[in-house]
C-alpha cells in the first residue's frame, strides 16, 4: 500500500497527460490481477489432517497435504517448533493415514497408500506401471529417514514394549523387532471373519479386537503369553468399539442389535435400542451397564474418535447419545446406573479425545455457533459445566491433549485454510506458518454469510452466501448453487475440515471472485442441525425430498435484486452431483447449466454399489420409488448443457452411472462435456485432478453462463 501511495505521489509530478494516463493504466493492472487469483493459488495452501498425540514425550504429529505432496510434521519436547519428518516429493495420490506413536513417543508409524477395492486393486491414480500398495512405514523422531516396514494397515503399537499389531487383508498380524532396524512379521490369529479395532491392554499383555462376520460381530481378547483367545459374551448382535478399563481387568464395548441389511440413502429415526456392555476380560462374562431408550437416540450415531467409548478415571464411561435429538456426550458408571449428560445445548458434538489422566474430555461442537466448530472441554463426571478453549470466528476440530497437557487442534476460518495449531493464552497459534505458500491470496478471499431458506413443505435448510467483492448496486450477477455430497455433510462459514470440501470451498471462493454469486446449500439429510434434519423423511432413495431445498434455494435467489434469474447454475459431487442432475431434469426452466461430478443418477445402481447382492426384484415398490427419486426417471426433460467429471476407479459411485447418463444425453442431443480420470477414485487423490476439475468447471460456467 505504501509503495502504491509513493507511485501516485510520483505520478502527480508527471506533466505529460499521455504519460500520466499510461502510468495510471500500468498501475491498475496488478490490482486487477491481485483481485482475481487463480484457482491454483486459492486451492494451493496445504491441508492439515490426522492430528495425533503421543502417550509420552509431549509429541504431536499431523499430515500436511501441500498441493498433493503429503508429508508428516511433528512437534515434541526436544523441538517445540513443528518440523517435517518425511520427505515425499510427488503428487502421486498416495495418502498418509493411521498415524500412531510408540509408547515412548519417539517413533511414529503410519500407512502410505489406500486400501483395495472389491477387485483387490489399491488406488493408483497416476497409473504408475509399477503399481501401488498399502504399506506400513516407520519414522523415528531422531532424524532417521522414514522406512517402509511391511504391507498392511491399522498399525497399533503396544502400550508396553516395541511390538506393533496390524491388519493385512482382514487378518491380524504382529511385527516385532529383529536384528538392527528389521522387524519380524507373523500372523497373530488365524480365524474366520475380518479383524479390526485393535486395542492393547494397559500392560501390553493382551490384545482386544473386533471380528466382523458380516451379519454380526464379536469382541475377542487374545493373550500373548498363553496364545489363548476368549470371546466376550458373544451374541447375535453387532459388538464393536472395545475399550479397556484403566486397570486392564475389564472391557467395555457397544452392542447394537441386529437390524437386517441396511440399504442406505434413507431416514433412520429409531431402531432397537443399543447398549453398553462391560465384560470381565479373564472370563468373558459381561453385563449391560447402559441401554438407550426407545425413540430419539435409539439408533446409534457415531462420533469421530479413536474409540466410541472412553473409559475415564473414577470408572466412568463416556459415550455419545442422541437422546435430545442432538449428538451429545454422556457418562455412566462402569457398574451401571443413570447416565449424565455432559454437553447440553442445541448443537452437535463431533470430534472427541481425552486427557492423559482420564479426568477431562476434549471435544468440538457447533453448540452456540451452528455453522462453525469450537473446541471445549468438560470433566468426565459431569460435576462442572463445559469450558470453551478459544473464542472467535474460527472452525476447530480434531482436538487432542499432549502427554504434558497442552491442547492442539486443526483450525481454519473464512480466509485461512486448515492448519495445525496449539492453544496459547486462549488463542490458536499456527504450528507451521512457513508451510503457507507466498502466493496464497488470503486477503482477496470473501467472507460468506449464513442464510436460511424455507421449502414448499415447510422444512428450513441453511447455507452460506458468497457475494462478489465490490458488487455494484443494481447489477444482476450470474449465480451458482453448490451442493455438497454425503449427504451426511455440513458446509461451514469457512474452510471445511474435510479434504473434499476444503477443495469445494476453494472453488466457491474462485467463482465469487470471478463475479458469481454462490450459495453453498446445506440441504436436509445433512449433519449439524439435529437428528430430524439429518434423518429427513422421504429422503434419497425413498423420495428425494431434499431436492425441495434446491428448488427453494433457486427461488430465494431468483427473488434477490442482484441475481440474474436466467443464469443460475448448479454444481456438486457425489450426492451433490445427484442433486445437480435432479435440478436439470426436474426444473429445466430454473437452471442454465450444471457441473455434475461423479453423481448418482439411479438410486438402484447406487445402492448396489454398497450392497452388491441388492435384489431390485425383491421389493418392486421400493425399487420403483428409488427410481422415481432418481434423475434418470425424468432424463427426457434434460435440456441444459452439463459437464460430467468422473474417475474410473470410483469406489463410491460406479463409473457406469456416468456412462449411462452420457449415453442418454447424447441420444437427446443435450450439450454434454466430460473430464475422465483413469484410475482416480471418488475423493480425487491427486491435487492435479482437483485442479483440472476446477479449471474445467470455471471455463464451462464462463462459456455457458
Amino acid at each position: 500500500m505504501r509503495r502504491a501511495i509513493r507511485q501516485v505521489t510520483r505520478l502527480r509530478t508527471l506533466r505529460h497527460p499521455l504519460r500520466a494516463a499510461l502510468f495510471m493504466a500500468a498501475l491498475a493492472v496488478p490490482h486487477r490481477m491481485a483481485a482475481q487469483p487463480t484457482i491454483r493459488q486459492i486451492d494451493g495452501a496445504p491441508f492439515a489432517a490426522t492430528l495425533v498425540a503421543a502417550p509420552a514425550a509431549n509429541a504431536v504429529a499431523f499430515v500436511l497435504n501441500a498441493r498433493g505432496v503429503r508429508n508428516i510434521w511433528v512437534t515434541d519436547s526436544t523441538q517445540p517448533n513443528a518440523r517435517q519428518v518425511t520427505a515425499f516429493t510427488q503428487d502421486d495420490g498416495q495418502d498418509l493415514t493411521s498415524l500412531a506413536f510408540s509408547a515412548d513417543g519417539r517413533t511414529l508409524y503410519f500407512v502410505r497408500g489406500g486400501g483395495p477395492n472389491r477387485a483387490g486393486e489399491t488406488p493408483n491414480p497416476t497409473s504408475d506401471p509399477a503399481g501401488a500398495e498399502e504399506a506400513i512405514w516407520r519414522v523415528r523422531l531422531d532424524g532417521t529417514p522414514a522406512t517402509r516396514l511391511m504391507e498392511g494397515s491399522s498399525p497399533t503399537p503396544s502400550s508396553r514394549g516395541t511390538s506393533v499389531a496390524f491388519l493385512r487383508r482382514g487378518a491380524i498380524w504382529m511385527a516385532s523387532p529383529s536384528s538392527g532396524d528389521s522387524v519380524r512379521v507373523s500372523q497373530l490369529l488365524r480365524m474366520r471373519g475380518s479383524g479390526g479395532s485393535l486395542r492393547w491392554s494397559p500392560n501390553g499383555e493382551q490384545l482386544a479386537f473386533v471380528s466382523n462376520r458380516g451379519t454380526h460381530s464379536f469382541v475377542g481378547v487374545y493373550t500373548l503369553s498363553s496364545k489363548a483367545l476368549r470371546w466376550m459374551a458373544p451374541s447375535t448382535d453387532t459388538d464393536n468399539a472395545p475399550v479397556w478399563s484403566r486397570d486392564g481387568s475389564r472391557l467395555a464395548f457397544l452392542r447394537v442389535p441386529y437390524a437386517g441389511r441396511r440399504l442406505g440413502f434413507r431416514a433412520t429415526r429409531s431402531a432397537q435400542p443399543w447398549g453398553i456392555m462391560v465384560a470381565n476380560a479373564a472370563t468373558g462374562e459381561a453385563r449391560e451397564v447402559f441401554r438407550a431408550t426407545a425413540g430419539r437416540g435409539s439408533a446409534y450415531w457415531a462420533i469421530v474418535a479413536d474409540n466410541q467409548l472412553q473409559w475415564m478415571a473414577g470408572d466412568r464411561i463416556v459415550f455419545p447419545w442422541e437422546r435430545t435429538g442432538w449428538v451429545h456426550l454422556y457418562s455412566v458408571s462402569a457398574n451401571g446406573g443413570a447416565a449424565k449428560e455432559l454437553t447440553p445445548g442445541n448443537g452437535e458434538v463431533e470430534f472427541v479425545s481425552t486427557s492423559p489422566d482420564g479426568t477431562r474430555v476434549l471435544y468440538n461442537t457447533n453448540i452456540g455457533d451452528i455453522d462453525r466448530r469450537h473446541v471445549m472441554s468438560v470433566v468426565a463426571d459431569g460435576s462442572a459445566a463445559p469450558v470453551p478453549t478459544a473464542s472467535g470466528a474460527h472452525i476447530a476440530w480434531s482436538p487432542v491433549y499432549s502427554s504434558q497437557g497442552s491442547t492442539y487442534a486443526l483450525v481454519s476460518d473464512a480466509k485461512q485454510p486448515a492448519h495445525a495449531a496449539v492453544l496459547q493464552t486462549s488463542r490458536w497459534n499456527m504450528l507451521a506458518p512457513e508451510s503457507m505458500p507466498a502466493d496464497f491470496p488470503a486477503a482477496s478471499l470473501v467472507t460468506p454469510t449464513a442464510v436460511s431458506l424455507r421449502a414448499a413443505d415447510g422444512v428450513t435448510s441453511y447455507g452460506q452466501l458468497f457475494l462478489p467483492p465490490n458488487a455494484q448496486p443494481g447489477k444482476k450477477y450470474p449465480t451458482v448453487i453448490f451442493l455438497h455430497g454425503g449427504s451426511r455433510r455440513q458446509m461451514l462459514l469457512g474452510w471445511n475440515y474435510g479434504a473434499y470440501y476444503h477443495h469445494a470451498y476453494a472453488l466457491n471462493q474462485a467463482m465469487a471472485l470471478r463475479g458469481y454469486i454462490v450459495l453453498s446449500l446445506n440441504y436436509r439429510s445433512g449433519i449439524g442441525y439435529g437428528m430430524e434434519f439429518r434423518e429427513a423423511l422421504r429422503q434419497g432413495a425413498t423420495g428425494g425430498s431434499e431436492y425441495g431445498d434446491v428448488v427453494a434455494a433457486a427461488k430465494w435467489l431468483g427473488a434477490r435484486p442482484d441475481v440474474d434469474r436466467t443464469r443460475i447454475g448448479l454444481w456438486g459431487g457425489s450426492y451433490g452431483g445427484y442433486l445437480t442432475a435432479m435440478g436439470l431434469t426436474r426444473n429445466p426452466e430454473l437452471f442454465k447449466a450444471g457441473v455434475d461430478i461423479h453423481g448418482v443418477h439411479d438410486w438402484n445402481v447406487g445402492i448396489q454399489t454398497f450392497v452388491p447382492d441388492y435384489d431390485v426384484h425383491a421389493n418392486r415398490l421400493a425399487t420403483r420409488t428409488a427410481f422415481l427419486a432418481s434423475p434418470m426417471a425424468q432424463v427426457k426433460n434434460w435440456r441444459a448443457p452439463v459437464l460430467l467429471i468422473h474417475g474410473d476407479d470410483d469406489r463410491n459411485v460406479r463409473f457406469v452411472e456416468t456412462l449411462t447418463l452420457i449415453q442418454q444425453l447424447r441420444a437427446q442431443q443435450v450439450p454434454v462435456e466430460q473430464v475422465v480420470f483413469p484410475d482416480e477414485v471418488h475423493g480425487f487423490l491427486r491435487h492435479e485432478s482437483w485442479m483440472r476439475t476446477f479449471e474445467a468447471a470455471i471455463d464451462f460456467f464462463g462459456r455457458k453462463m
